[in-house]
């Protein structure tokens, strides 16, 4: 009599649907039925294919959690997909589920390749590349013995947890955790604290296996995603560097929407933007340099895609950082139909823009280790690869601006920088952003022309003319919620300008205008434009400026 045995539950792994989905053409209406059923059979067929494999397996890995009791279940046919609209040949005899290849060499029951895209996923200039999730650790260059590691830290850290969230934590598929967990079961390392109802076990580690996470957590504390390697990431930016994209006079447009910008200084910011190498941003104070250069990553695409950590040797060295970058992740599906296909170790930003003023040290350009957590942070140049670096009030830092230029002469020239890592490797890493140096003095009073030959644009951002000045007190009106009076500013340049020759500046008209809202407000008036208002304000915000 043949014994019957119960299929255990199994998770339907959403990379098995999107590979199986991959294999047809887009059905037509009439064909949908019959693609369903072939789906619903190669699932079947797998499901039964992995409970033969439970089967063989469960003397040699010791004694498990009691399961729930399932019903019996004989093995279900095979039939092989049919293409759509073809003549369907007579019906083959019932064989039995093929036995189930190694994972080296299958992937949910589908022979594993690199997928050549994303499914679902189309290049575009906002988004020029996706990372595509991995199939196995060796074509991913995940270094295994890092992420065994990691998987240690993080069971010490929180004391048990399910196998999936395991693979959550490190972001990887759990198809790649799950040989891992075996294994560190099968050598008595993490024991199984009870089972779940999807068919998954709650690890914990064994004695040795704390004191074997205790002195890996004394070598490195961290314990967060899968770091990816430092190749894949340098091949990372090549895919999404803003040379090549040109934005074009729209695209500066848009950037600047929000900005009142005459079209001559468009004109010299829009070939200077599209090189995407460095440039000069001179003038007088408050004429908005700093909102420009600010503003210049929105001529680019919208996303890239950074890794979370890189791994250089064993070494961590984390990328993303909250701070300074802004997450923007796509929508993702839910349940078995998830069909995002895409690397989570990485996360998609918005291009970065990153500014740094008179607080820029030397150190913060070069990788930040602690020496507790053994963490290194990358340098805010690697942070800004993709998008716009700005240095705000260039010639104010703490460092000498001699020190600057050293540092920088070479990579800004050669578009690649040498960093040295905290274990005493120096590295080769991408210099892939716009450099913007934004200052209040002469570029040729601050550095030498050796420097100046390798920032191509020099740009000046003059006083604005009168009527642009009046069109941004109508801009600021709106924006702080002030009646705009034409006759008040006809007074204030008349009374307060013109006779005594003080120019304009772009930053004014909103400086001015809190001023009026701000003693309008503590004395209990009405805020609006009127001449004793103006009066009060050119007094305090002039009074030693003159």
């Amino acid at each position: 009599m043949r014994r019957f045995m119960s299929v255990p539950a199994i998770a339907i792994d959403p990379e098995f649907l999107k590979m199986g989905c991959m294999n047809y053409a887009k059905p037509s209406s009439d064909a949908k039925q019959s693609a369903a059923e072939d789906q619903l059979d190669a699932l079947l067929s797998r499901i039964h294919s992995l409970s033969g494999e439970n089967s063989k397996s469960q003397g040699g890995e010791g004694a498990r959690p009691k399961q729930a009791p399932r019903p019996a279940a004989a093995p279900a046919p095979v039939r092989a997909p049919q293409a759509t609209g073809a003549p369907q040949p007579s019906p083959a005899p019932l064989t039995p589920a093929a036995p189930q290849v190694t994972a080296a060499s299958q992937v949910a029951g589908v022979p594993r390749q690199r997928e050549p895209s994303i499914l679902g996923f189309q290049p575009s200039r906002d988004e020029p590349w996706r990372p595509s999730e991995p199939f196995d650790a060796y074509e991913s260059r995940i270094n295994e013995t890092l992420l065994e590691a990691i998987i240690y830290r993080f069971l010490r850290t929180v004391g048990e947890s399910e196998g999936r969230k395991i693979a959550d934590q490190v972001k990887l598929p759990f198809r790649m955790v799950e040989p891992i967990l075996n294994r560190l079961k099968s050598d008595q390392r993490v024991a199984y604290k009870n089972s779940t109802t999807t068919n998954d076990y709650v690890y914990v580690l064994t004695e040795s296996g704390r004191e074997i996470a205790r002195l890996m957590q004394q070598d490195c504390t961290y314990y967060g995603a899968c770091p990816v390697s430092l190749s894949d990431y340098i091949s990372s930016v090549g895919k999404q560097t803003i040379e090549g994209q040109f934005p074009k006079r729209p695209d500066l447009e848009r950037a600047f929407s929000d900005l009142l910008i005459s079209p001559q200084m468009l004109v010299r910011l829009g070939p200077a933007v599209a090189s995407g190498r460095g440039m000069f941003l001179f003038g007088f104070p408050g004429n908005g340099k700093t909102s420009i250069a600010e503003r210049v990553t929105g001529a680019f695409g919208k996303y890239i895609w950074i890794p979370r950590a890189i791994e250089i040797d064993g070494a961590v060295l984390r990328i993303y950082d909250p701070m300074n970058h802004e997450i923007a992740m796509p929508e993702a599906g839910s349940g078995i139909l998830d069909i995002g296909g895409f690397d989570k170790r990485w996360v998609r930003i918005k291009r970065p823009t990153i500014v740094a003023g008179g607080e820029l040290t030397l150190d913060m350009l070069e990788v930040q280790s602690n020496s507790e957590s053994n963490i290194s942070e990358a340098p805010l140049q690697l942070k800004s690869n993709c998008g716009t670096l700005v240095i705000d009030d260039f010639g104010r830092q703490k460092m000498s601006i001699d020190q600057l230029l050293n540092r920088w002469i070479i990579p800004l020239e050669k578009r690649y920088d040498f960093l040295n890592m905290a274990n005493g490797k120096k590295i080769q890493v991408p210099f892939d952003q716009l450099v913007i140096f934004s200052t209040n003095l002469e570029p040729k009073d601050l550095v030498d022309d050796a420097f100046l030959r390798r920032i191509p644009y020099k740009i000046e951002v003059p006083n604005p003319p009168e009527a642009d000045f009046r069109k941004l007190f109508e801009i600021m009106c709106k924006v702080t919620k002030i009646p705009y009076n034409a006759d008040a500013i006809d007074y204030l340049i008349t009374t307060h300008y013109l006779p005594v020759s003080r120019p304009f500046r772009n930053c004014q008209p909103r400086d001015l205008l809190l001023q009026v809202r701000n003693y309008c407000m503590y004395n209990d008036l009405r805020v609006e434009l009127k001449n004793d208002y103006f009066d009060f304000a050119v007094d305090n915000y002039f009074s030693v400026m003159d």
